[in-house]
């Protein structure tokens, strides 16, 4: 999966189940700051691209995450290795 198909994923998860404004959803999107995401709604939308990632994923990964760009980033390994896995 590329990274723009997954950050796809991660828009249409964020209109459809956060009601986040789909203009609003742009790779430099800021989580808190441009879309209000808090920690618990992070942890919901990765927990939904679950489908794509079937191994679990240290939280630390996430640490230093701020934007839509920085989510994808860290993704893309773990989604990519699951699928080249099937």
């Amino acid at each position: 999966m590329t990274k723009e198909e997954i950050f796809s994923k991660i828009k249409e998860i964020l209109v459809k189940d956060f009601e986040v404004d789909e203009a609003a959803c742009t790779p430099t999107a800021n989580l808190v700051d441009d879309l209000d995401l808090d920690s618990i709604d992070f942890v919901d939308m990765i927990v939904k691209m679950k489908e794509y990632i079937p191994e679990r994923i240290n939280p630390d990964v996430f640490k230093n995450v701020r934007t839509l760009q920085d989510v994808v980033d860290k993704l893309e390994p773990y989604v990519n290795k699951a699928a080249s896995a099937q």
